[in-house]
C-alpha cells in the first residue's frame, strides 16, 4: 500500500486552483490559501465585492467595464478577497503563507508586505498573463525580504469541471 502522504504546498496550492473556478470574472479565474502553521486562515477568489455584480451574470459577454489600465473595474484579487477576509474577522495574517493561482501584481504585493506575510507561492506568471516584461510584483517582494516562488509541485489532485 502506498502510503505517500502529500506536501502542504501541493494540498494548498490544489485548493487554491479548485477556489479558482468560484470566480464570476470573465478574463481570469483567480484562487488564494492563507495558511499559517499548517492551517489554512483564510481563502479568497477573485471577482467583485460581495453585494454588487456577478459579471458572469450581469455583463456574459463582455464582463464589466475595464479601467485604464485595462484591468476589471469592479474586482478584487484573489490575494486581497483572502486577507480583507481574515482581517475582517480579526485574524492575523502577520506570519502566514500566502498560496495564489496567479503571481501577485504590485499593488497587491504592497498589500502583502504591509500586512506581514512572510512567504507567496504563485503557479502562474501575472507579467505572462499581463503581456509585461517584468514580475514586477515578485520583484517588489524579493527586494524587501519575502520568500516568494513558483510552486514546483504536482498537481493531482484537482477537481476538474464538468
Amino acid at each position: 500500500m502506498d502510503t505517500k502522504r502529500p506536501d502542504f504546498d501541493d494540498i494548498f496550492m490544489e485548493l487554491a486552483v479548485n477556489l479558482a473556478k468560484r470566480s464570476h470574472c470573465i478574463r481570469r479565474h483567480v484562487g488564494a490559501v492563507l495558511t499559517k502553521d499548517t492551517r489554512i486562515i483564510s481563502i479568497g477568489y477573485n471577482g467583485p465585492p460581495a453585494g454588487t455584480h456577478n459579471c458572469d451574470e450581469e455583463w456574459p459577454e463582455e464582463g464589466c467595464a475595464r479601467d485604464s489600465k485595462g484591468s476589471c473595474s469592479l474586482a478584487i484579487h484573489a490575494e486581497q478577497n483572502a486577507i480583507l477576509y481574515a482581517v475582517k474577522n480579526n485574524t492575523s495574517v502577520e506570519g502566514s503563507t500566502l498560496y495564489v493561482t496567479l503571481a501577485p501584481c504590485l499593488a497587491c504585493a504592497r498589500i502583502v508586505y504591509s500586512t506581514g506575510i512572510k512567504k507567496v507561492v504563485y503557479l502562474n506568471s501575472y507579467a505572462e498573463y499581463k503581456g509585461i516584461g517584468t514580475e514586477e510584483g515578485v520583484e517588489f517582494l524579493n527586494r524587501f525580504g519575502i520568500e516568494t516562488y513558483k510552486y514546483a509541485g504536482k498537481l493531482e489532485n484537482v477537481t476538474h469541471m464538468i
